[in-house]
């Protein structure tokens, strides 16, 4: 959701660092934007050799014929527009390509990767060098007498080509493959995490326990998937309207129209007669970002399901790859044993102390990694092994909200696994993979009703 045009009215009350510096990173992130500013960077370059050409001896400036300059131009104008078109098509291939053997969920990171947006942007803006450089050849801003400087600067240009065009064709040896993509998306889940769990609930106070009786309702003004939110500048709102915000849909939620979207609940009196219940409506619905997918900014359970979808299709018949599945529980297990409680944060040192925010379920970050994997690979013992050692791994966890999920969780599974598996030495083999009370619990404990 983009600012709308309200925003002037309320802009005091959420310009605050933490949300600019936010937006800026989703817009660097764009290919676009890149694409735009290395285009204008050519243009300073430029703009640099004329103001330096002044500045050059006049014997050093004419000791290079303005035909030197010239030839490069033209290998740049050249070669730039086609590496461009097969870079862009290289990484549609690629996109396409793991979007089929994957999951679709992993294009909307791949397409974010940094070196091909960088090696796309450096040949696009290096081509618009080369055409406005011999526009000005044309036009005699640089004339032979000063091709000095615009020769060295080609030069210079030249240089960061083959740099960027070294480094992409060494990136392409690994973009797009399994073990890339797994490690790109551990890699985003893990700092997705790791930013959630150093600023607990996102910042705002722990929302746990029963909301107050005087709460009101907020509405979703369309349906979607909240994408982000931007916690700072809710709270300055909310404190500026002399209210609390209690965000009862954490990130990643789908929300249709008119359902709840947060509670607000009065705690002082508004700033001015301006922070009325309508501006403080469109205040709110213009810092939490909602759209048709989810993504992986500020949504690590949404990197975990997009990781348990790859293992889930390597169990797929057509696949049936269980070594990926294996690789992933791994992964999924090494992010978890980073899982701390959020909500045990003093509220007292809480920044943002007029936003309520749920804390992330444990059982819902295991449910998202493992669930579809164990569901598929039921009859893979190899897989059902891993995926036990790894629970087992984490029921020794300090946060007792993890270990107890992880128990929660490895019985369950191993309860399914044993009701598929027929052979009795891979029942043998799992049981001996489990934890010892897991196996104890589902050996003398009968099935309960309903499992």
């Amino acid at each position: 959701m983009l600012l709308s045009a309200n925003i002037p009215d309320m802009f005091p009350d959420f310009l605050h660092p933490s949300t600019i510096l936010r937006r800026f990173r989703e817009y660097t992130r764009k290919l676009s934007v890149r694409v735009v500013l290395m285009g204008l960077l050519s243009l300073v370059a430029l703009a640099v050799a004329q103001v330096v050409e002044g500045l050059v001896p006049q014997k050093l400036s004419q000791s290079l014929d303005g035909a030197a300059a010239d030839r490069l131009l033209q290998i740049i104008a050249n070669a730039m527009l086609a590496s461009t078109i097969f870079a862009i098509t290289v990484m549609v291939s690629v996109y396409r390509s793991s979007s089929t053997q994957w999951t679709p969920r992993v294009h909307r990171l791949i397409i974010q990767d940094r070196t091909t947006q960088n090696t796309l942007a450096v040949f696009i803006g290096a081509y618009v060098y080369g055409l406005v450089a011999i526009i000005l050849r044309e036009l005699g801003v640089f004339d032979d007498k000063s091709a000095f400087v615009l020769f060295v600067m080609t030069v210079f240009i030249l240089a960061i080509i083959v740099l960027y065009l070294v480094r992409w064709v060494l990136h392409l040896q690994s973009f797009g493959s399994l073990i890339n993509t797994t490690r790109q998306i551990e890699k985003v889940t893990r700092a997705m995490f790791r930013e959630r769990l150093e600023n607990p609930c996102l910042g705002a106070r722990a929302l746990t326990g029963d909301l107050p009786e005087n709460a009101e309702t907020i509405c979703a003004n369309e349906s979607g998937y909240i994408q982000q939110i931007y916690p700072e500048a809710l709270n300055a709102v909310a404190k500026a309207h002399g209210v609390a915000l209690y965000l009862t849909r954490n990130i990643g939620s789908f929300v249709f129209l008119n359902e709840p979207l947060l509670k607000v609940v009065k705690t002082g009196e508004p700033k001015d007669d301006d922070h009325d219940r309508d501006s403080l409506e469109r205040a709110v619905r213009a810092n939490i970002r909602m759209g048709d997918l989810r993504t992986f900014d500020q949504d690590p359970r949404f990197g975990l399901m997009v990781m348990g979808e790859i293992g889930s299709r390597a169990l797929s018949p057509g696949v049936n790859d269980p070594g990926t599945a294996i690789d992933v529980i791994t992964r999924i297990g090494r992010i978890l044993s980073t899982y701390k409680d959020e909500t045990g944060t003093d509220e007292r040192e809480t920044p943002l102390d007029n936003l309520y925010v749920a804390p992330i379920d444990p059982m819902d970050l295991l449910q998202d990694g493992f669930a579809a994997m164990s569901r598929d690979g039921a009859g893979a013992v190899e897989v059902q092994q891993r995926l036990q050692q790894t629970l087992s791994g984490l029921m020794h966890h300090p946060d007792s909200g993890l270990s107890n999920a992880a128990r929660t969780v490895a019985e369950r599974e191993l309860r399914r696994a044993l009701g598929v598996l027929d052979f009795a030495p891979d029942r043998a083999r799992l049981l001996g993979s489990a934890n010892d009370d897991v196996r104890a619990a589902v050996i003398d404990r009968s099935p309960p009703e309903g499992e």
